[in-house]
C-alpha cells in the first residue's frame, strides 16, 4: 500500500526536477510527453488507492521521516489516506493528466515550453502533498507550494505588464490567507500541544468555545485566500492573465479546491461552533449570487468561465456551512470535471481566435468548431445543473440541504444564482458559436482543436456527463469519515424543489438562446447597473484608493526620508569616514624604516603609560 501512494504521490515531483533540466532550453515535446505519463501513472495508483480505501474501509497514515523535534513539538513529514483525500487525490490526477497532455498542443509554439510544464507539474505535486498531509506542518507546505507555483504560472507570459500584475496579487492576496492559516496552527500547537490532525480533532472539543471560534476563523481566513472568498476574491478573475491550461488546473483540481477542502478537513472544529459555521454559508450564498451577476455582463471569455468558478466555489461553502460535507465535496468532485473541460474548450476557441477573448468579437463559430462546441454546450449544461448531468446532482443536493434546514434565504440566494449561471453560460455559448459573425472571416483561420486535445478533453467531458449517478455510493463513502448529513424533507418535497431547479435553468438557458439568436455581436449598451457591474461593483478601484494607493505613497516616503536620507546616508558617511581615515594612516605603511621605528617607539610609550594609568587607579 505504501509504496502505491508513493507511486501516487512523487512521479509529479520528478517530472518537474527532470524538465527543470531543460528549462531554459529549445522547446523539447519531449518532455511534455515524459510528464504528462508520470503524471498519468500517478493517476493510475490513485485509482488502486481509491479501491483499497473503498474495499477496506480504514484510513491508512503512512510515515515518511521524522521532521521537526523541537521541545514538546515532534512532527513527522507523514501521510494519511482516507475516504477524504483519496477522493481528492482522484481529482487532481485525473484533471491533471488531461490538463498536461492538453497543454502539449496547446503550448508547442512557445519558447517557455519546457519551463511551463516545470511549474505544472510542482504545481501537481503541491496539491497532493496539501491533501495527504497528516497534520497541518505538512499540510503548510503543499498550501505554501501551491501558492507559489500559482505565481508562476499565472505570471507564466512575465514580459506582459498585466500577467505580472496579476501574479503579483494573486500572492499577495494569499499571502493574508497564509496569515490565517499559521495563526490557526499558532493557537493549535498552544492550546493543544500537537499539529496531527487526529489528535488535534479528538481534543478540540476540550479547549474553551472562544479559542475554538478564534481557530475556525483562522482557519476560514485561509480558505478564503485560497478559495477566493469575498472580500479576498478580486485575484481570480485576473488570474486569467495565464495560459488557459493553468486557469483549467486553478480552478478545477489546485488551488481553488484546497480551500474547501480545508474546511471540509477541519469539520470536526466546526461542528462545535454551528455560529461561525452559519455566517461561511451566509457568505458562500452571497459570493455565488455576487459572482454570477458580474458573470452577466463580462465579454471576457476566460473571465466568464472564472466567475462561474467564484459562484459555484459559493454553493460549496453554503453546503459545509450549513453541515452538508459530503455534499460539498461531491459538488467540489463534479464541478472539477465539467470546469475543466470548459476551460480547455475556451482553449480550443482562443488558440482558433489567435488569442482573442472577446465573445462580442466572435460568433457562428460552430460550423468551424462543431467538437468544441459541442463540448462548451455539455459543460455548460451541467453547470447550469440540467438533468441527468454531474452539476445537476450535486447542485439539487446543495438547495435540498439549505432548504431542509430552514435557510430559505439561503436557498432563494442560490436558486437566483442558479438562473443567473444558466443564462450567462448560455449567453456566452451563443456569442461565441451561434450569433452572427462580427470578425473578418477571409483574414481569419477557425481551426478545430487537434486530436491530442480533443481526445484529452473527451474523459472529462465523459465524467460530467455520467458521474452524477454515483452520487448515492459517493455519499455512503465519504459519509464513513464525514458527518453524516440527513435531508428532513419527504419524497414529494424533494421532487418540488428538482422540478423548480430545473425549470428555474431551464428557463435560464432558453431565455439566453432567444436573447442572443438572431443578435448582431457587437457592443451592447452600457447603464447604470451594467457598468457597476462591469467594473465590479468597484471593489477592485476600492481596494486600490483605500489600500493600494496609500501603501505605495507611505513606501515612497520611507524610501525618501527613510532608506535614502537616513540609511542610505549614514552608510555613505561611514564609507566616507574610514576612506577618510585611510587617507591619514596611508603614511604609516610608506615603507620608511626610520617612520617605522618612530612609530612603534610611540606605541610603546603609549602602552607604558596606559599601563600606569590603570595601576595609579
Amino acid at each position: 500500500m505504501e509504496k502505491f501512494l508513493y507511486i501516487a504521490l512523487f512521479p509529479p515531483l520528478i517530472a518537474a526536477l527532470f524538465s527543470s533540466l531543460f528549462a531554459f532550453s529549445k522547446p523539447l515535446k519531449f518532455i511534455g510527453y515524459f510528464n504528462s505519463t508520470l503524471i498519468f501513472i500517478s493517476m493510475i495508483s490513485s485509482f488502486y488507492l481509491f479501491s483499497y480505501i473503498y474495499e477496506n474501509d480504514f484510513a491508512v497514515e503512512i510515515f515518511l521521516f521524522d521532521w521537526i523535534n523541537i521541545g514538546n513539538l515532534n512532527l513527522s513529514f507523514s501521510f494519511i489516506l482516507d475516504h477524504i483525500s483519496v477522493m481528492m487525490l482522484l481529482v487532481v490526477t485525473i484533471v491533471s493528466t488531461m490538463v498536461h497532455f492538453y497543454s502539449i498542443w496547446y503550448m508547442e509554439e512557445d519558447l517557455g515550453f519546457n519551463r511551463f510544464f516545470t511549474y505544472l507539474s510542482l504545481f501537481v505535486f503541491s496539491m497532493l502533498v496539501l491533501i495527504l498531509a497528516d497534520n497541518f506542518a505538512v499540510l503548510f507546505i503543499g498550501w505554501e507550494g501551491v501558492g507559489v507555483c500559482s505565481y508562476l504560472l499565472i505570471g507564466f507570459f512575465y514580459k506582459k505588464l498585466n500577467a505580472a500584475k496579476a501574479a503579483n496579487e494573486a500572492f499577495i492576496l494569499n499571502r493574508i490567507g497564509d496569515m490565517g492559516l499559521m495563526i490557526a496552527m499558532f493557537l493549535i500547537y498552544w492550546n493543544i500541544g500537537t499539529l496531527n490532525f487526529d489528535l488535534v480533532f479528538k481534543t478540540i472539543s476540550l479547549i474553551d468555545n472562544d479559542t475554538v471560534f478564534l481557530i475556525g476563523l483562522a482557519l476560514f481566513v485561509a480558505a478564503m485566500g485560497k478559495s477566493a472568498q469575498f472580500p479576498l476574491h478580486t485575484w481570480l478573475a485576473n488570474a486569467m492573465e495565464g495560459p488557459t491550461p493553468v486557469s483549467a488546473l486553478i480552478h478545477a483540481a489546485t488551488m481553488v479546491t484546497a480551500g474547501v477542502y480545508l474546511i471540509i478537513r477541519c469539520n470536526e472544529i466546526y461542528f462545535l461552533i454551528p455560529n461561525l459555521s452559519l455566517m461561511i454559508a451566509y457568505l458562500g450564498s452571497f459570493v455565488a449570487i455576487f459572482a454570477a451577476s458580474m458573470a452577466l455582463v463580462n465579454n471576457d471569455l476566460k473571465r466568464i468561465i472564472a466567475y462561474s468558478t467564484l459562484s459555484q466555489l459559493g454553493y460549496m461553502f453554503a453546503a459545509v456551512g450549513v453541515g452538508a460535507y459530503s455534499i460539498a465535496l461531491f459538488h467540489l468532485f463534479t464541478h472539477a470535471f465539467f470546469k475543466s473541460a470548459l476551460f480547455l474548450g475556451a482553449g480550443n476557441v482562443m488558440h482558433a481566435t489567435n488569442g482573442n477573448l472577446d465573445i462580442r468579437k466572435m460568433g457562428n463559430l460552430y460550423p468551424k468548431m462543431k467538437a468544441t462546441a459541442i463540448v462548451m454546450i455539455i459543460s455548460s449544461l451541467a453547470l447550469s445543473g440540467i438533468f441527468p448531468l454531474a452539476g445537476f446532482f450535486s447542485k439539487d443536493k446543495i438547495l435540498e440541504s439549505v432548504y431542509s434546514q430552514n435557510h430559505f434565504l439561503l436557498y432563494g440566494t442560490l436558486l437566483i444564482t442558479a438562473f443567473l449561471t444558466a443564462f450567462y453560460s448560455f449567453r456566452l455559448i451563443m456569442r461565441v458559436f451561434f450569433t452572427k459573425v462580427n470578425y473578418n472571416e477571409k483574414n481569419s483561420n477557425i481551426h478545430e482543436a487537434k486530436n491530442l486535445a480533443l481526445f484529452s478533453i473527451l474523459p472529462l467531458l465523459f465524467l460530467a456527463v455520467v458521474l452524477g449517478w454515483s452520487s448515492k455510493y459517493f455519499e455512503e463513502f465519504t459519509s464513513r469519515l464525514l458527518p453524516t448529513f440527513t435531508i428532513n424533507l419527504t419524497h414529494e418535497q424533494i421532487w418540488i424543489l428538482i422540478l423548480v431547479t430545473s425549470f428555474t435553468s431551464i428557463f435560464g438557458i432558453l431565455f439566453a438562446i432567444f436573447k442572443y439568436k438572431n443578435l448582431l455581436n457587437k457592443d451592447e449598451k452600457i447603464g447604470f447597473f451594467k457598468n457597476i457591474l462591469l467594473k465590479e461593483y468597484f471593489i477592485p478601484k476600492i481596494y486600490k484608493t483605500l489600500f493600494v494607493k496609500p501603501y505605495f505613497n507611505f513606501s515612497l516616503l520611507l524610501n525618501r526620508y527613510i532608506e535614502i536620507k537616513l540609511i542610505d546616508n549614514t552608510i555613505d558617511k561611514i564609507g566616507y569616514f574610514a576612506f577618510n581615515l585611510g587617507a591619514k594612516l596611508r603614511p604609516i605603511q610608506s615603507g620608511n624604516l626610520s617612520t617605522s621605528l618612530r612609530l612603534m617607539i610611540f606605541g610603546i610609550l603609549g602602552s607604558l603609560l596606559f599601563i600606569i594609568v590603570l595601576l595609579v587607579y
